[in-house]
């Protein structure tokens, strides 16, 4: 688990990598004004499907529905399964865009409708749409031939898919001068990855002799459970998306460069959930769907355990820097360009918002892994919908007095909602079992995590005075504090765990 772990986090840190690279250039060339909330809006309406339809929702069911299939009845049945979902998901996928094509103007009204007293906005995120939304149908062949790979063990290729996002965007960019904006420029970019990403995934899938075919569905008892599974998944990926939904919507209406925040603040917040959260998640449902199927309770709980502990260990240096300097690390890596010193301070206070809730953003994908691996993605609804109510609720109350900052504030206590419902709901129905090694390191790592977000709180100025006047001050100060924490949290996990604690990340064998 732990070579699956390095393997899709490793993948996952480039993706981040060359992802900050291009929201740099995205900074610099976009700004946060009126032409980059168009886009962002135009970016967000294909992923707010995707999170629902495919990575979300499609993930939670087909990866344990393939997995027992290929278990219980071999190879052949498993590539016949997949054909069948192949084709209808591919089907739905068309009539989909075909609807968002000739309703984009309604789908813009109701995802920002604050956009219809700036026309030159409006007309934009419009056209910016119809050129980004055939992403969604390739980013959900995507997600089926990574889902295939990943219940095989092979995780580098999708893993690998969003950098060519990055790449895609990253030249778009660079060549905006030759588009009538630099947000048709993006949003091409976007299309364009959309297919290189089907190519690698796919090709991979072909390689292995796994790539599902277009087949004449039948409604067998494989495809029947896959759709009882798939449906109360659907629900609670779409109660997520209504909280994201309600941000874009309700931050329409704040001055301009609202959304914009928004965006860069979440981008910094996707690096630990990305690299660390989604991909332990996604290497522990599949480990855990296998020794469920073969009877090894105590091997899943065990995997799960231990995905906990490794989430929590990597998590502490995220959290204690978005805590400490997240203005500064907006300023080190965003200003420039377009891109101001008081777009920094606002992206900063929603990055700070947003850390609230990093750390059941990073487990909540390790805590679902438990229900989805036994097939049952209707019980995490109930907290996904919870959660999302509660998260809705307190938008609208803080919108007022804080702006974008209590959007992501909101965001922030619906995360914990969603995590302890999980939790509880996992302990009533005894498929919780929290070992006492989890809740003595879980203490050892919180007294790591507040030690270095003292550390950092209190040295970021003196050390950004070193570097005053300096070009690129931010950036050294940023460095520096990196250096400096990160080796104070190696001492003191050394110190609290010793050598030992480490050899316990091991696979148990029955």
């Amino acid at each position: 688990m732990i070579k699956s772990f390095l393997t899709v986090g490793g993948y996952t840190l480039l993706s981040r990598v060359t992802g900050f690279i291009r929201d740099i250039i995205m900074a610099a060339i976009l700004g946060a004004g009126p032409v980059a909330d168009a886009f962002f809006v135009a970016f967000r309406l294909p992923n707010h499907f995707r999170a629902i339809f495919a990575e979300g929702a499609f993930n939670a069911a087909f990866v344990p529905a393939y997995a027992r299939v290929r278990e219980q009845g071999g190879a052949e049945r498993a590539a016949r399964f997949a054909d069948q979902i192949f084709t209808i998901l591919l089907a739905s996928q068309i009539v989909l865009l075909a609807l968002a094509l000739v309703f984009t103007t309604q789908a813009i009204d109701v995802l920002a409708p604050g956009f219809r007293d700036e026309p030159m906005r409006y007309a934009l995120a419009v056209d910016l749409t119809r050129i980004t939304f055939p992403y969604l149908l390739l980013i959900t062949l995507v997600t089926l031939y990574g889902g295939i790979l990943n219940a095989l063990q092979r995780f580098a290729a999708a893993a690998a898919a969003p950098i060519l996002l990055n790449l895609s965007l990253i030249v778009a960019l660079l060549l905006a001068v030759y588009f009538p904006t630099p947000g048709h420029a993006a949003a091409w970019g976007v299309a364009i990855s959309g297919a290189l990403q089907a190519l690698l995934v796919g090709g991979d899938a072909f390689r292995q002799g796994v790539l599902a075919r277009l087949k004449r569905p039948r409604w067998d008892a494989d495809v029947k459970q896959f759709f009882r599974a798939l449906a109360p998944a659907t629900v609670g990926s779409a109660g997520v998306q209504l909280a994201l939904f309600a941000d874009t919507i309700i931050a329409s209406f704040l001055a301009a460069g609202a959304i914009s925040a928004l965006y860069y603040a979440d981008r910094l917040n996707q690096l630990p959930i990305g690299v660390i959260g989604i991909a332990i998640g996604t290497v522990v449902l599949p480990e855990m769907s296998r020794r469920l199927a073969a009877g090894d309770d105590a091997g899943a709980a065990h995997a799960q355990n231990r995905a906990f502990e490794f989430t929590l260990m990597l998590a502490m240096p995220c959290l204690a820097a978005f805590i400490a300097v997240p203005e500064l690390i907006m300023r080190a890596l965003f200003v420039r360009g377009a891109f101001t010193a008081a777009d920094a301070a606002a992206a900063g206070a929603t990055l700070a918002a947003y850390s609230v809730g990093l750390l059941p953003f990073l487990l909540i994908r390790s805590a679902v892994a438990t229900f989805f691996a036994r097939g049952d993605t209707a019980t995490p609804v109930k907290a996904s919908l919870t959660a999302a109510a509660v998260n809705i609720g307190f938008k609208f109350l803080l919108m007022g007095s804080l702006a974008q900052v209590g959007l992501a504030l909101a965001t922030a206590i619906g995360a914990w909602i969603n995590l302890l419902l999980v939790v509880w709901l996992a302990h009533r129905a005894g498929h919780a079992r929290i070992d006492a090694r989890l809740r003595q390191s879980a203490l050892k790592l919180a007294f790591a995590g507040f030690i270095i977000t003292l550390v950092l709180w209190f040295c970021a100025a003196p050390i950004e005075r070193l570097f005053l006047g300096w070009p690129g001050a931010a950036l050294m100060t940023l460095a520096v504090l990196g250096m400096l924490g990160g080796a104070l949290y190696a001492i003191v996990i050394l110190t609290l765990f010793g050598r030992a604690w480490f050899k316990g990340f091991r696979r148990v064998r029955q």
